[in-house]
């Protein structure tokens, strides 16, 4: 993976190993005004190692990245802020990317979260029906690189 190919063998297999398996990220975006605004979402690294993100239409991340397409992705993190990934790229409104319950690998990380809190995944895909792919230009990690070899 390009995207990771900076960082030590062992640290690489472990960022990109939550990048395809977290589920919950929180994605920067800048207000009008400047100010930060960060949202939890869920996401899909794709392929080409792009990230994809759903959201309701409307919403002022949206409206943030139409203005402003500069973003920042951030990993939840559990484990008391040792294990830090952090993603800066652009963001871009993406009109005709696949339905969420049409893109496999979204589909298939979120089957049993979409089923619990939405029903079906067309029911999830009517609400979330706004995508936005951002284009990493920038990975930041930390933690103990040594405890991962």
């Amino acid at each position: 993976m390009n995207l990771t190919s900076h960082l030590p063998s062992g640290r690489r297999a472990h960022v990109e190993g939550r990048l395809r398996g977290n589920l919950i990220a929180w994605l920067t975006t800048v207000r009008p005004d400047g100010r930060p605004d960060s949202v939890p979402v869920w996401f899909l690294l794709r392929e080409d190692e792009t990230v994809l993100v759903y959201s309701q239409p409307g919403k002022r991340k949206l409206r943030n990245v139409a203005a402003n397409p500069h973003v920042s992705l951030g990993l939840d993190v559990t484990d008391i802020g040792r294990d830090i990934v952090r993603l800066e790229g652009t963001a871009e409104l993406a009109p005709d990317a696949l339905p969420a319950d049409r893109e496999p690998g979204y589909a298939a990380k979120y089957a049993e979260r979409i089923g619990a809190m939405f029903g079906t995944p067309a029911e999830f895909a009517a609400l979330f029906s706004a995508a936005l792919v951002i284009t990493p230009q920038r990975l930041h990690s930390s933690g103990s690189v040594s405890a991962l070899d």
